[in-house]
């Protein structure tokens, strides 16, 4: 394999170039590092520049090489200076120690995993077990009526009862109601949540009446939950952070699990989705809203400005919603605060 090598070149205007490229850089940048086990690009780029989801824009790969972006635990990443702007080189070459041939006819396996963007285990079985659907859409779809032998808990291996349209052998998820999102500054209904309960294939059609051989189960499945064709959509995990181009102003009106504080890797909801140009990749800025405050000389009531707390990153997009995950926060963020570009 041939040596990978990712270059660090700024982005910079005529003229004013040495200048700009140092302003990118954070002052207590490191002239080396040494990529580790459960490092990110994220948190790479962010021991490199003032805002690291700018990388995309300021990384580039050398062509000449396969995979060009990918780097691996173990690679040295080195800064280096050419005509005054900085470039991050990898200083090593550990291709060759990567992969194994296991026989002649054997395909080539890599040892290592390159290093994701963000923690994806975060956010992986989020991508999985969530959708946004339509209340109509779950409230028409078939719905469990119990399990056999009357079992009105159900799991992977056992026989469910359903009542709806499905063709035999089709393969079904299933769906339980979640959270209802309505936006709150406007009232519009934004979406209803459906968690993956698990999954069924059609074993015999009776009319409305289905009988469906449960194949797995992330949860106790139960009367009432619903099913849905499995969805088409390709779930995306690699991403390129990036400040949006449209103007985003939204709130964060959800968090996985309900806590109460928000920190770094919750998942949030947003009130902004496709249709305001919100894309996988997109990083805002998280601010809480200042306190008011009584005007000790004129005794008005002053709004405080809001001030900025966090960072976060879109991993999924849906028309009126998305989902985020927090990447930084210098204070417990709460419901209901607000979403900017960074």
């Amino acid at each position: 394999m041939r040596i990978l090598s990712i270059l660090l070149t700024v982005a910079l205007g005529l003229g004013a170039a040495g200048v700009m490229a140092q302003t990118q850089l954070r002052d207590d940048h490191p002239e080396q590092y040494t990529v580790q086990p459960g490092d990110t690009l994220w948190d790479i780029s962010a021991r490199f520049l003032k805002e690291p989801w700018n990388w995309p824009e300021i990384w580039q790969a050398n062509p000449q090489v396969d995979n060009p972006h990918l780097i691996y635990p173990g690679d040295v990443l080195e800064l280096t200076w050419v005509d005054g702007q900085p470039r991050l080189t990898r200083a090593t070459d550990t291709d060759q120690d990567r992969e194994i041939k296991l026989s002649p006819e054997a395909k080539e396996t890599p040892l290592d995993t390159p290093i994701p963007t963000i923690p994806l285990e975060e956010i992986r079985s989020f991508l999985s077990k969530t959708r946004i659907v339509d209340e109509s859409t779950l409230e028409q779809a078939p719905y469990i009526v119990q399990g056999r032998d009357r079992r009105s808990i159900s799991g992977a291996g056992d026989r469910v009862y359903a009542r709806g349209e499905a063709q035999p052998r089709e393969t079904l998820a299933v769906f339980r109601r979640g959270a209802r999102h309505v936006d709150p500054e406007t009232g519009e209904f934004l979406g209803l949540e459906a968690r993956s309960m698990g999954r069924g294939r059609v074993a015999e059609v009776n009319g409305e009446l289905l009988s469906v051989d449960l194949t797995a189960s992330r949860e106790e499945i139960e009367a009432e939950d619903r099913l849905l064709p499995t969805e088409a959509r390709e779930i995306t995990t690699r991403f390129q952070p990036r400040a949006p181009e449209a103007d985003i102003q939204g709130r964060m009106i959800d968090v996985e699990d309900g806590v109460s504080n928000i920190g770094q890797y919750n998942v949030v909801t947003i009130n902004r989705g496709e249709r305001e140009g919100l894309e996988t990749g997109h990083v805002l800025a998280v601010y809480k809203k200042g306190n008011q405050a009584r005007d000790p000389v004129t005794d008005e009531l002053l709004q405080l400005p809001s001030e900025r707390a966090g960072l976060l990153m879109v991993f999924r997009t849906y028309e009126k919603l998305s989902y985020g995950l927090v990447l930084q926060a210098t204070r417990p963020l709460e419901i209901m605060d607000e979403v900017r570009n960074p």
